[in-house]
């Protein structure tokens, strides 16, 4: 599949989701193999073969809270075969909702939350490169919609998305006026209430949960 982060800017007040020019660290550190004094760094296997995937394959997105069920959309490709990609490099695996805004929506995606102290700020974590905004009319931000991470205007003109930072919506009448300025590339199919409750969830500085909340996994649903 194709290769192809998030700040919204929201009328008066900017909602911070991530400078995505800095590189990422990897999601998975390559496993060793010793032999004598020689360390060969082994590339690690896929999770699954994203060559086997239906056209708006569907993954369960296990987390701390509890599991969802969503799909990707055939309809904004770059996207759906980016977040793919990654999600079979387990890049994913273990990285922490960093920004929560009960009434707004969820993030995660930052590979630097993965380790992050309590209290250090979050949001500016990639894999190092971005994907091409792909806008589709039909394609909203309704309750459960999973919408891609960008940098803002001013130093992103082109809209063009985080490589891996992402956000689901909470509530979509909050939401609605990102229409058309952030991609939208799937949704949750099920366990809505699964985002009610980690957007319900106790947050401090830089709106980021006070208790870890985390990605568990994201496997495809065969």
């Amino acid at each position: 599949m194709k290769k192809s982060t998030i700040f919204i800017l929201i009328g008066m007040s900017a909602l911070s989701l991530g400078a995505c020019n800095n590189t990422g660290k990897k999601a998975k550190e390559a496993a060793e193999v010793t032999a004598g004094e020689t360390t060969i760094q082994a590339a690690p296997q896929p999770a699954f073969d994203p060559a086997t995937l239906p056209e708006n394959p569907v993954f369960e997105l296990k987390t701390t809270e509890g599991s969802m069920i969503i799909r990707l959309y055939g309809e904004t490709p770059l996207h759906r075969d980016n977040f793919v990609k990654l999600a079979s490099e387990r890049f994913y695996d273990n990285i922490l909702f960093h920004r929560v805004i009960n009434g707004f929506m969820i993030q995660c995606g930052d590979p630097e939350s993965r380790t992050a102290a309590q209290g250090q700020r979050l949001g500016s974590g990639g894999p190092g490169y971005t994907v091409p905004a792909e806008f589709v009319p039909t394609l909203v931000h309704k309750k459960g919609a999973i919408a891609a991470a960008r940098t803002g205007d001013a130093v992103n003109p082109e809209k063009a998305s985080s490589g891996s930072q992402f956000y689901i919506v909470h509530n979509e009448t909050a939401c609605r006026q990102l229409d058309g300025n952030y991609t939208v590339f799937g949704e949750v199919l099920e366990g809505l209430d699964i985002i009610d409750k980690i957007a319900t969830v106790q947050t401090g500085p830089a709106d980021r949960p006070v208790q870890d909340v985390r990605i568990i996994s994201i496997l495809p649903v065969l």
